[in-house]
């Protein structure tokens, strides 16, 4: 079957969200986001690809401030208004004219999958959720972070995060820091399985216009954001995703996130924190396929409350 899509954008705040639309056959829509500065389609594409492939309609949007969306300053990370483009992809998604507004399932990997995990949380609309080797605890990847970093690199990156906050308010471009890096450089992620990224991601090089730096005052804001506690608040069936030897989202906050959240159900795959993308793929793919088909196409209870706002955490 041929991979059908096309580029759309949606409103979010005073900007615009680029997205990859594919319309699918089934009445159901799979909202989907790639990890911190992480584009749709390095992000999205070989899960997207599947999930459309099986009828489901799939919205793989980018968030402002990266890729082909709207926002200035550019490869910043914004916890709040991140969320805030969740609620917007939902809102889009919804008035779709193939879909059905009661099957709606959010996917999200890394970072993302933390979103998933608040949102889900405070939108008992959605039908299902997927959070794949989820960012659940940010104050343990933090620490987990430093002990593969060396002080003197730790130092710098510090003072390049605080010299990007101050450069954010005075108005000037952001100080941007690799994504990935080996110990000794300064770097958003050092950790083991980090050099990973790259390979798993885009493995043919074929996203050249995918920016692998981010500001360095976006790690100021996701060391302290912990969706994770909001799990035992999800009450839309969750399938989490946690790899056994992820070394940078970690494997001990998902798992505690599966034990707290009502509907959920755990897949454990070997590997790293991109093992989804790598050699746990086929496993993780038919997993995430049977959940969807298991959830979204099952009656749900009438009498949903309105959804409340996502909590966002710490936001400098």
């Amino acid at each position: 079957m041929s991979i059908e899509r096309r580029k759309c954008r949606f409103t979010s705040g005073s900007d615009e969200c680029a997205a990859w639309h594919y319309p699918g056959t089934n009445g159901a829509c799979v909202i989907m986001a790639g990890a911190i500065a992480v584009t749709k389609e390095a992000g999205t594409d070989r899960f997207a690809q599947r999930f459309h492939q099986a009828g489901f309609t799939v919205l793989a949007f980018d968030y402002r401030h990266l890729g082909e969306s709207g926002g200035l300053p550019r490869q910043v990370v914004r916890i709040r208004e991140q969320l805030d483009d969740w609620r917007a992809a939902i809102e889009f998604a919804s008035a779709l004219p193939e879909v059905d507004p009661a099957k709606l399932a959010l996917w999200g990997h890394s970072l993302s999958g933390g979103h998933v995990l608040n949102i889900a949380a405070h939108h008992p609309g959605v039908a299902a959720a997927i959070a794949q080797s989820p960012h659940a605890d940010g104050p343990a990847i933090s620490r987990n972070a430093s002990r593969h970093q060396k002080p003197l690199a730790l130092l710098r990156f510090t003072g390049r995060a605080l010299l990007d906050v101050a450069a954010g308010l005075a108005g000037r471009p952001p100080v941007l820091i690799p994504l990935v890096g080996d110990p000794g450089t300064v770097a958003a992620l050092t950790t083991p399985d980090a050099p990973d990224m790259s390979y798993a991601l885009d493995p043919d090089g074929k996203y050249s216009t995918w920016q692998q730096s981010v500001a360095a005052r976006s790690a100021l804001r996701t060391a302290l954001y912990r969706p994770g506690r909001h799990a035992s608040r999800i009450h839309s069936p969750l399938l989490v995703i946690a790899c056994d030897q992820d070394r940078s989202a970690l494997t001990a906050p998902a798992l505690r996130v599966a034990a707290q959240a009502p509907q959920s159900e755990l897949v454990r795959v070997p590997g790293g924190h991109y093992a989804t993308y790598l050699g746990a793929h086929e496993q993780t793919v038919e997993a995430e396929l049977s959940f969807l088909h298991r959830h979204l196409f099952t009656p749900r209870p009438t009498g949903d409350v309105i959804a409340s706002q996502p909590e966002a955490g710490p936001h400098p």
